[in-house]
């Protein structure tokens, strides 16, 4: 077997391999003696079947055959001969054969990484504590979300329901269908497109608006995006919410039976923490691999970006099938799910190296509070634990998870860290975001 190779990028390769001719002949000629005993052809008995007439009968088929097996064979050994990484499946085309039997594959490699620079990444670490007007304003959002609402007398505004009668219209052409009676939209929940709630504050019971609002360019429905819309709107009614007092049943609906407002206020407080230590940790590695994505630059694959790429858009590609939409129709920046990919596999392939470069190992102990840390939330922690444990694969899911943290806290032993200090409410949005 003959190998050569050539660079045709910086992480393009495509080899040529050449098979002798008499070795093709020999792997042939085997598979026809083989053949030949099993085959049934009238006028012969079985087994009996002359070599040449086997041969014109199945020697092209037998041939493509070998020279099929031939490239699963001679690929891996051409790959390890001369020592490449291909990064995803090669692009095969069969050559015209001269002597003997000759293919090119062509691949990217995996590039080469160096991390001279991790020495130098410098982190900002986001420290929080939640402070008493933090828990007060959870409970309000926790009685918000309990509230029920009562019909008001007076003009409309942030946060109330309002129960509207509206028709809409692009170009001349009604796209409601008519007029959408008795529509419920809470204003300023961003139920409808931008600018249409801001236009419903300051209206009364039995009061009629007229207005323009455009559709978003990226709207779902592709002959309204863009498009201005001519909207007439009639106000039925408002209703505005009614927050239930904190008292004792109020307390109690949120599992604690003594139901003292201190008791209360200690469990919000202490489930904020959990959530903001959650937060902090996430921004802080987020803090190291964007420095890390930074400072070591390297090439990706192009396959392996379009694979990650399509990991990506299968949650939508699922979404538009039960939809019964086409993915085009979603209007999905592909060129947005690109840079996220790019980042994601050059990210994956950095730490890879330092994981590999470290010799940093996974930690079980690690792996085992950090399922167990998971069960909590669930009626019977002990049955998640078993679940997790008793499938290879879910259990791979975690390891993989903890080694990538341990992986993170060697980055950061080696960073230069400052602090910076955030307002709760700061630190749980930007980590929504």
């Amino acid at each position: 077997m003959q190998v050569s190779v050539e660079k045709t990028s910086e992480l393009s390769r495509k080899m040529t391999v050449i098979v002798p001719e008499d070795e093709v002949q020999e792997k042939i000629a085997a598979r026809l003696k083989s053949l030949a005993k099993e085959v049934k052809i009238d006028g012969f008995r079985p087994g009996k079947v002359p070599a040449h007439v086997v041969k014109k009968l199945y020697g092209d088929r037998v041939r493509g055959e070998i020279t099929s097996d031939l490239i699963q064979s001679t690929y891996f050994e051409a790959l390890q001969k001369q020592e490449l990484k291909p990064a995803g499946y090669p692009h095969i085309l069969p050559l015209e054969e001269t002597e003997g039997f000759k293919y090119t594959a062509e691949f990217e490699v995996y590039p080469e990484i160096s991390l001279d620079n991790v020495g130098s990444l410098e982190v900002a670490r986001p420290t929080s504590v939640v402070e008493e007007s933090d828990v007060d304003e959870m409970i309000e959002k926790l009685r918000l979300q309990k509230r029920e609402w009562a019909v008001v007398e007076r003009p409309s505004q942030l946060g109330d329901r309002a129960i509207i009668s509206f028709s809409g219209s692009t170009d001349g052409e009604n796209f409601t269908d008519g007029k959408v009676e008795n529509y419920q939209v809470e204003i300023g929940a961003k139920q409808m497109i931008p600018g249409f709630e801001d236009n419903l504050v300051g209206l009364t019971a039995g009061e009629s608006k007229s207005f323009q609002v455009p559709f978003p360019e990226q709207y779902g429905n592709e002959k309204l995006a863009g498009k201005m819309a001519d909207f007439s709107v009639e106000l039925v009614s408002i209703e505005g919410p009614v927050l239930p007092e904190l008292n004792e049943e109020f307390i109690k609906a949120y599992g604690l039976e003594n139901g003292t407002l201190e008791a209360f206020r200690e469990d919000v407080r202490n489930n904020m923490q959990r959530e903001l230590e959650n937060a902090l940790r996430a921004k802080l590695k987020n803090a190291v691999l964007d420095d890390l994505y930074e400072k070591v630059q390297i090439l990706v694959p192009n396959t392996l970006v379009d694979q990650e790429v399509e990991n990506m858009m299968q949650p939508y590609l699922e979404t538009a099938k039960r939809q019964k939409m086409k993915l085009e129709d979603l209007k999905l920046p592909r060129d947005v799910f690109e840079a996220q990919a790019k980042r994601r596999v050059a990210l994956g392939l950095i730490l890879g190296e330092v994981i590999a470069k470290n010799n940093i190992k996974i930690d079980n102990n690690k792996v085992r509070e950090t399922i167990e840390e998971m069960a909590k939330s669930y009626e019977r922690p002990e049955d998640v634990v078993t679940w997790y444990y008793s499938d290879n694969k879910r259990l791979s899911e975690v390891q993989q998870m903890v080694l990538e943290e341990q992986t993170v806290e060697w980055l950061l032993s080696q960073a230069k860290v400052s602090e910076v200090a955030m307002k709760f409410s700061d630190v749980m949005n930007n980590n929504q975001q």
